[in-house]
């Protein structure tokens, strides 16, 4: 498969000691643990619904969860045990293309997108509970755009500044920066950066969904 495609979704197994993540490689985002291979898969498909608005977004059609199709499995690390969608897969280095990163790039911004619309839902103070350390929604959206500033351009041959949380002019200006630096990554001749833009796209639409995801779970009473 080329692109996105309602008819079959490719996914990869990241299979560490303790957990494991199941990952739909054409669909940056839908990532989801568990401590077996079933629980992996069990927990993607539950989190279709949630993962709809994103391709919507995109201006795709919702993958289908019942067609999720294993392709590859890849031997997981300390990071995958301790909750971080870390493995590159062989699909992550196939070049995208034009139209496939153009999707891609699509399904980044909505998932940006959702996130913003779920802070803009929550209270400044969360439930207390074990993920993320119990931070707050502010932080949260800090450690986010920190993560994409200070760990993940750089991994893709960029220096981006990292922007205030609160200030949504440099934020809009910081997402531009990285959707050109994917781009550019997706459509560079020459040695490839360290992170394959397939693979980049994917890890940083996890990080801002599972955080969406983990704002909206906690801002319920």
């Amino acid at each position: 498969m080329v692109a996105p495609s309602p008819a079959s979704v490719r996914v990869s197994l990241e299979i560490g000691r303790r957990r494991t993540f199941a990952a739909a490689l054409d669909w940056p985002g839908w990532a989801r643990s568990g401590r077996s291979e079933d629980d992996a898969l069990a927990a993607l498909r539950a989190y279709a619904p949630r993962y709809e608005p994103v391709a919507r977004g995109a201006g795709e059609e919702p993958p289908d969860p019942a067609r999720l199709d294993v392709v590859e499995r890849i031997v997981g690390s300390a990071s995958t045990d301790f909750g971080v969608l870390a493995g590159i897969a062989e699909g992550d280095r196939e070049p995208p293309g034009d139209e496939v990163a153009a999707t891609l790039l699509r399904l980044v911004e909505s998932s940006w997108a959702v996130f913003d619309r779920i802070v803009a839902c929550a209270p400044a103070v969360l439930r207390k509970g074990p993920r993320g350390g119990g931070r707050d929604r502010d932080a949260i959206v800090d450690h986010v755009l920190g993560a994409e500033a200070e760990a993940y351009a750089p991994k893709l041959g960029a220096r981006l500044p990292r922007p205030r949380f609160d200030d949504a002019g440099a934020v809009a200006a910081h997402r531009s920066a990285l959707l050109a630096t994917l781009l550019e990554a997706a459509t560079r001749v020459g040695p490839s950066p360290r992170w394959p833009p397939r693979y980049a796209a994917r890890r940083i639409a996890w990080h801002v969904l599972d955080h969406a995801w983990e704002i909206e779970d906690r801002a319920e009473p």
